[in-house]
C-alpha cells in the first residue's frame, strides 16, 4: 500500500510539472502567433488526470487512516501534501484558462514539481518505529516521559554545574588564603632585612671604634 501511495504520489507531482511546462511552451506558441489549439487539448487532458490522480491520493489516505495503516498525525502530514497539490492543480488550471500569460505559480510549480533524483520525497518520510503505531493518547504519553527525561538530564546537569560553582567558590578562597600567607611572610621578610641591615651597621661602627682605640 505505501509503495503504491508513493508511486502515485511521484506520478502525481510528474503531471503538474508536465501541465506547467505545457502552459508555457503554449504561451510561447501564442505570442509568436503559432496555432496553440493542440496544446491545450494535451493540457486539458493533463489538468484531467491531475484531478483523478489527486482524487485516487485522497481515496487511499483515507483508507490508510481508517484501518489504522498510518496514525492520525502522520494522516494530517500526508494531508498537507494533497492539499498542497490541490492548490497547484488549482492555479495551473486558473494558468491554463488566462491564456497568454505566465505567471510565477507556474514557475513555482516547476521548481517544486516532481519528484528528482537525490531529493527525498515527503510522502516517504515514514513514521518512526517508536511511534508507529501508536493512538494520539499514547503519543502524548510518550511525549511527557520523553520531556520527563529531558527535565531529569538538566537536573543532572544542573547539579554538576552547581559543584563546579561550590569548587569555584573554594578555589578563589584557597588562594585568598594563600595571598595573605605571601603578604604576611613578604612584610615578615622585609622587617628581617631592615633588622640585618641595622644590626649590620652596628656592628661596622663597633668595628671601626675599636680600631680607633687600638
Amino acid at each position: 500500500a505505501l509503495a503504491r501511495r508513493l508511486s502515485l504520489y511521484d506520478a502525481t507531482c510528474q503531471v503538474a510539472q508536465e501541465v506547467a511546462e505545457k502552459i508555457q511552451e503554449r504561451n510561447r506558441y501564442q505570442r509568436n502567433g503559432e496555432s496553440s489549439a493542440k496544446l491545450n487539448v494535451i493540457i486539458r487532458s493533463l489538468l484531467q488526470n491531475l484531478q483523478e490522480k489527486i482524487d485516487q491520493l485522497k481515496d487511499l489516505l483515507l483508507r490508510a487512516v481508517s484501518t489504522h495503516q498510518i496514525t492520525q498525525l502522520e494522516g494530517d502530514r500526508r494531508q498537507n501534501l494533497v492539499d498542497d497539490l490541490l492548490t497547484r492543480q488549482k492555479q495551473l488550471q486558473a494558468s491554463y484558462k488566462n491564456e497568454g500569460t505566465e505567471p510565477d505559480v507556474i514557475r513555482s510549480s516547476l521548481m517544486t514539481g516532481g519528484v528528482k533524483r537525490g531529493v527525498t520525497n515527503p510522502w516517504l518520510l515514514e513514521e518512526s518505529e517508536e511511534t508507529r503505531g501508536l493512538g494520539c493518547d499514547d503519543l502524548r504519553q510518550q511525549q511527557r516521559r520523553i520531556i520527563e527525561e529531558q527535565d531529569a538530564g538538566l537536573d543532572a546537569l544542573s547539579s554538576i554545574i552547581s559543584r563546579q560553582k561550590q569548587m569555584g567558590q573554594e578555589i578563589g578562597n584557597e588562594l585568598d588564603e594563600q595571598n595573605e600567607i605571601i603578604d604576611d611572610l613578604t612584610n615578615l621578610v622585609e622587617n628581617t632585612d631592615d633588622k640585618l641591615r641595622t644590626q649590620t651597621r652596628h656592628v661596622k661602627m663597633v668595628d671601626k671604634k675599636s680600631t680607633s682605640c687600638g
